[in-house]
């Protein structure tokens, strides 16, 4: 429910007032004009408040005013009126308010002191001065005092007290010697605030008798001396002698080494204290520490950062200074002293208060009778200042009443204002650190209407350029200004001309038919009065044939021409320029009424030549280059980069620009193209150069645009083909004043960060583009689409600010405009910025799921209205999952699954989906600042599809005609299974494959013996699973059926892939068979002829000789050592050892064959398939299965028949 809110009767009729557009006189500056008006009294000149005078001086005391008539003055001193006419030493200037007090002749200033105050008064009212306090400076001696000297043990703190006597104003204190020289201080000794010496810790060299103190008092430029002190400092070295010269060599002596401490404060003392500096002031901080080694300070402050460009550290960083403080430099400043041993700190407490400061100070006010107006005091400070009003110097209240005068607070509003109501108002604005008086007279004036243009003032203006022509005027009241042209003219209107507030006239294009006499009239109801002016259109200066390129050889001649057309009423004057200065003094160049010429040209010719026209209404300009080459046949050239230009100059120096010029260097055979000029800014960025701006090779000079408060030097750099020169050597400094900022920070954003604020954010300016001291931002927001004021604040040292209070998701008008100590920036532009998101309130409805197949679905929802989403819409997530298998009927671990689409979109696809399924899926809406609730679960089921492969085939117990194979079912069976399908071909021995049996087998079966299949064959199956829907991918194996009951063999182990299919039977070709016949046969012989030999009868003496000293390479050696010995039946039937490449050597060793298929298999299980991969990666198993007795359901390895055979 809305409150309806009453205003008061005075207060409306006083807000409807200030809403209306109030108007007063401006009179203009004209002399004889001025001299004619009435006007009250204005201070012009004044003493400072805080006057402190040389006691052995006369005492001026400044007042000058100005008025009509001129006004007369007035003193009181100490709040009572001052008769100077009875005191003979005061004297009041003629035609002046200024006092003179004559000390010189016998008078006494001391006798002078206390507040004085001026009056300047006419017949229209009274100014006043500040109150202005006198006061003598004074510069007493040092008190006698007895100083003891100063012995301190070397490493140990000390510090020397000043105590000077109290001065007006404050003496400067430093430290000197006895031959007037100043002490040197450092890191380890240096001065205080309070003029104090400190020592962090006192070494032999600090030993001396004079450390004298000396006080300066300026204003009286006298030095006073304090009494030398002593200081004797005692080394560890010296102390251990003097010990030992007093000891015998029995006693135990020896002092203490120099131990090092760690930090303690020395000022301030204690852990925090307390600082209150004024707005405006210079802000010192100081922190002097002991310890040894020497501590080293650091400030920092808490909560924030020091404020950049006006922060400095003094006193070797003991002293931290911050000029032109402000409010927001109040807070907690931390001083660290730290040493390798510790570290101590120290907290400040800052608090800037401030003396009142304007924030609109009154201005004069002219008015005619029976008009308004309004004299507005506004002032800030800390505390808040008072505002006081006086008229004429009497506080308001007690002041005559004035029926048109009306004070509201810092207001006084006049209405209906008489020549009576004239008067001088002053305002005071005042707090326990200072005041403000500033004195705003209401001249109210009745005067008939006066014109101050000279009459008959001739215009001349160019054709088609715009013609002003002036009426300056005044009256009170304001007249009203008309136009005519001609004698009989009917008054001018129309968008052809502008008439201006001043009484301007402006005609935007002025042709020929504009020129003649115009007449102004101004009149109000005091009177009328007219003035006329003549204007002149003139045709405009053109230069019909300008000067050309021109290419010369050295020791030519040259011309270029300039024929120009003017008005015939119009002088005009030519000067030719060389690179836009004046022609060399050389007779070479001839000037010509139409033309330039150059005699004997040389190198130094090359460069730009510049015809200018000049009347006394315009000029034009052209330009052509002139290029000097070597004449034919030229030697070589070297050509090189350019000197660096040198000799560079400032000129034509103002506030947002500067003339640089530079000699440029030897160019070295190749023309300077052009001129780069690079600025370095010491202020803020001292040793970095940045690019400025760059002009062509034939200029010399260049008008440099500058932004304010940088300490600008510049240099440049010369270029042509070859390169760059080196820079020059820097300009002079030249230090822009201050201004109000030029631009406002850039990237302003408005984002919140909760669902109840707006953080506002921008890039904040840099360093020179600030333009002055004292940058802030002024930080405005307001709510869009609402009719709300602006809601501003300002800050300082941040790039952001935080709006607390703020509806959730709304959009917001946002705005950051800049401001230093000069003012403001243009208004900046606004931005549209949102304040913090929530989580969206309700979830999508309407929730559907269609199944397109077994893999696949789509779900559709309904949109959540925008209002609920409180936030940006970033889209829908769409959470599901898989709750149970439809052909297992068993849960597992519920994994879900989360899919985003983006933007307002209200369907998406769900691939990926397992068939024959149940699942389970909701909708969130999604913002930036996360998930909405989600949609009720909707559950949909996919249909059956096609199963996977059987998870494993396995063939085992191979017989003469037959295998057992055996199998897994399929790990995803997406459906109910209906059957297998078995297919199997043989391969013979080229690898052909034979005719293609199908067997279909019922779906719970998970083994099956083919029966009536070939011996030794190898034969190839294809198994896969099938339901309702379809078939799924199969799964392919190999196996062989044995040769016959008795060659059972073992199963080949580690056979290769690539050898996997060539060894099958390899025993049954013809070629192997006949030589395993030949080497059977070999080994036979061998063995009978070793028979024979071992029973040879009776031994012979060389035989026996041989055995008693047998070579130990030829004994038959034991079996264990691997050769053959004694031949025993018991070997016979011994297969020789998987891998022997040598069948007559049965005890080769594994490791020395490199042939052996061992070395090629995954062990004796190891089965391959058509394609020679390890059949295991689809059983499904790991490990190795044990061979069953000597089966194989591989073919016998060459190897193996072999062993078999012998």
């Amino acid at each position: 429910m809305m409150k309806k809110m009453s205003i008061p009767t005075s207060k409306a009729s006083l807000v409807l007032f200030l809403c209306q557009i109030i108007s007063a006189l401006d009179v203009p500056l004209d002399s004889k004009l001025l001299e004619e008006l009435s006007q009250p009294p204005t201070i012009t000149q004044q003493s400072p408040k805080d006057y402190i005078v040389d006691p052995r001086e006369n005492i001026v005391i400044q007042c000058e005013a100005k008025g009509k008539p001129p006004p007369s003055f007035s003193w009181t001193r100490n709040g009572t009126h001052f008769d100077i006419d009875k005191d003979a030493q005061v004297t009041m200037k003629p035609n002046s308010g200024t006092l003179v007090v004559n000390i010189m002749n016998g008078g006494k200033a001391e006798a002078y002191e206390g507040v004085y105050q001026c009056t300047a008064r006419n017949e229209r009212g009274a100014a006043i001065s500040n109150n202005i306090v006198i006061r003598p400076s004074r510069s007493p001696l040092w008190t006698k005092e007895k100083l003891e000297p100063n012995h301190v043990r070397e490493g140990d703190s000390l510090v020397l007290h000043c105590r000077p006597p109290v001065g007006l104003p404050p003496p400067i204190i430093f430290w000197m010697d006895n031959a007037f020289q100043r002490l040197p201080q450092s890191e380890r000794v240096s001065q205080g605030l309070n003029g104090d010496l400190y020592f962090a810790n006192v070494q032999p060299e600090d030993t001396r008798e004079d450390y004298i103190c000396y006080a300066r008092f300026n204003h009286t430029q006298t030095i006073q001396q304090k009494q030398p002190i002593s200081v004797k400092v005692f080394s560890m070295d010296s102390l251990n002698d003097t010990i030992a010269a007093n000891l015998s060599d029995t006693d135990i002596y020896g002092a203490k080494p120099v131990t090092e401490r760690p930090p303690v404060l020395l000022t301030p003392t204690g852990s925090t204290s307390t600082k209150v500096e004024l707005r405006g002031n210079v802000l010192l901080l100081e922190c002097i520490a002991a310890g040894l080694p020497t501590p080293v300070i650091r400030w920092i402050k808490e909560g924030g950062e020091l404020p950049a460009n006006r922060t400095f550290f003094e006193n070797f960083k003991k002293t931290l200074k911050i000029i032109d403080v402000s409010e927001a430099d109040s807070g907690n400043y931390k001083c660290i002293a730290r040493n390798t041993l510790g570290s101590v700190h120290h907290v400040i407490s800052v608090t800037v208060k401030a003396a009142p400061y304007w924030i609109t100070a009154p201005r004069n006010l002219v008015l005619s009778p029976g008009e308004d107006g309004t004299l507005i005091c506004r002032a800030n400070g800390n505390p808040k200042p008072s505002i006081s009003w006086l008229a004429n110097g009497v506080p308001i209240a007690i002041a005559p009443e004035d029926p048109s005068r009306k004070v509201d607070g810092d207001t006084i509003i006049f209405s209906h204002v008489q020549e009576r109501s004239s008067a001088v108002y002053q305002c005071n604005a005042s707090n326990e650190y200072g005041y403000l008086l500033a004195n705003a007279f209401v001249n109210v004036l009745a005067e008939p209407p006066r014109i101050l243009t000279p009459a008959n003032k001739l215009y001349q203006v160019i054709a088609d350029s715009p013609a002003l022509l002036d009426c300056a005027y005044f009256g009170s009241p304001k007249p009203e200004i008309e136009w005519f042209k001609g004698v009989k003219g009917s008054i001018l209107r129309g968008n052809e001309y502008v008439f201006h507030d001043n009484g301007t006239l402006e005609i935007p294009v002025a042709q020929k038919d504009s020129a003649g006499t115009y007449t102004c009239v101004a009149r109000n109801e005091l009177g009328k009065i007219q003035n006329e002016v003549q204007l002149e259109i003139k045709d405009p200066t053109m230069i019909i044939k300008q000067p050309e390129y021109k290419v010369i050889q050295r020791y030519g001649q040259v011309s270029f021409e300039c024929i120009i057309k003017h008005d015939s009423t119009l002088l005009p004057t030519v000067i030719w320029l060389k690179d836009n200065d004046e022609l060399p003094d050389d007779e070479r160049f001839l000037v010509g009424k139409d033309n330039l010429t150059i005699m004997n040209v040389t190198d130094k010719d090359d460069g730009t030549y510049t015809c200018i026209v000049n009347t006394t209404l315009d000029s034009v300009s052209a330009s052509a280059v002139l290029t000097v080459v070597a004449a034919p046949p030229t030697p070589a050239i070297i050509y090189a980069r350019p000197n660096p230009p040198f000799d560079l100059e400032l000129t034509g120096q103002l506030e947002r620009s500067i003339e640089l010029s530079w000699i440029p260097g030897d160019e070295n055979n190749s023309p300077i193209t052009n001129f780069v000029i690079e600025y370095e800014d010491a202020l803020h960025e001292p040793g970095v150069w940045h690019y400025q701006t760059e002009v062509s090779g034939t200029q010399t000079t260049a008008q440099l645009k500058l932004s304010p408060y940088v300490n600008y030097s510049f240099r440049v750099i010369a270029v042509n083909k070859i390169g760059r020169s080196q820079p020059s050597e820097p300009s002079e400094q030249y230090l822009t004043k201050s201004a109000s900022p030029d631009e406002n920070p850039a990237n302003v954003q408005g984002i919140g960060s909760e669902p109840d604020n707006l953080v506002i954010t921008w890039e904040p300016l840099k360093g020179f583009q600030s333009n002055g001291p004292g940058l802030q931002y002024k930080v405005s927001w307001r709510q869009k689409d609402v009719d709300d004021e602006w809601t501003s604040v300002i800050v300082a040292n941040v790039s952001k600010y935080i709006v607390s209070g703020t509806p959730t998701f709304v959009p917001y008008e946002v705005k950051v405009q800049a401001l230093n100590d000069l003012g403001y920036a243009p208004e900046p532009s606004e931005v549209i910025g949102h304040s913090g998101e929530d989580l969206p309130m309700v979830a999508p409805g309407n929730v559907q799921v269609h199944v397109i197949n077994s893999t696949l679905a789509k779900v559709h929802w309904d949109p959540v209205p925008l209002k609920t989403v409180r936030g940006h819409l970033q889209g829908y997530k769409v959470y599901y999952w898989k709750v149970q298998s439809l052909s297992r009927r068993s849960r597992r671990h519920v994994e879900k699954k989360i899919l985003t689409f983006r933007g307002n979109k209200t369907f998406g696809m769900l691939p990926g989906l397992e068939p024959y399924s149940s699942y389970k899926l909701n909708v969130r809406v999604v913002n930036g600042k996360g998930e909405g609730p989600a949609s009720p679960d909707k559950v949909f089921k996919t249909p059956e599809g096609v199963p996977s492969s059987p998870s494993f085939l396995k063939i085992t117990n191979p017989t003469l005609d037959s295998l057992t194979l055996e199998w897994g079912s399929p790990t995803h069976p997406n459906g109910v299974l209906t059957s297998y399908t078995l297919k199997f071909q043989p391969i013979n021995n080229t690898h052909e494959l034979g005719p293609l049996v199908e067997i279909r087998i019922p779906a719970n079966e998970s083994s099956l013996i083919l029966k009536n299949l070939n011996y030794s064959t190898r034969y190839k199956f294809y198994f896969n699973a099938q339901t309702s829907v379809g078939s799924g991918s199969q799964i392919t194996e190999e196996a062989v059926t044995i040769m016959d009951e008795a060659g059972i063999l073992r199963p080949a182990v580690g056979v290769g892939k690539a050898m996997a299919s060539r060894q099958v039977d390899i025993a049954t070709q013809g070629w192997f068979i006949g030589l395993m016949c030949a080497v059977a046969l070999l080994i036979l012989i061998l063995l009978i002829v070793c028979f024979i030999r071992r029973n040879k009868g009776g031994k012979y003496p060389v035989k026996e000789k041989e055995d008693a000293h047998a070579d130990p390479e030829i004994q038959p050696m034991k079996e264990d050592d691997g050769t053959f010995g004694e031949y025993s039946d018991a070997e016979d039937h011994k297969p020789l050892k998987k891998g022997s490449r040598t069948p007559s050597d049965r005890t080769v060793k594994k490791e020395d064959s490199d042939d052996s298929l061992v070395d090629y298999g995954e062990g004796v299980n190891g089965q391959f398939n058509e394609d020679g991969s390890f059949i295991g990666q689809y059983s499904g198993k790991k490990e190795k299965e044990p061979a069953e007795g000597n089966e194989s359901s591989e073919a016998p390895s060459p190897v193996n028949a072999m062993n078999s055979f012998v």
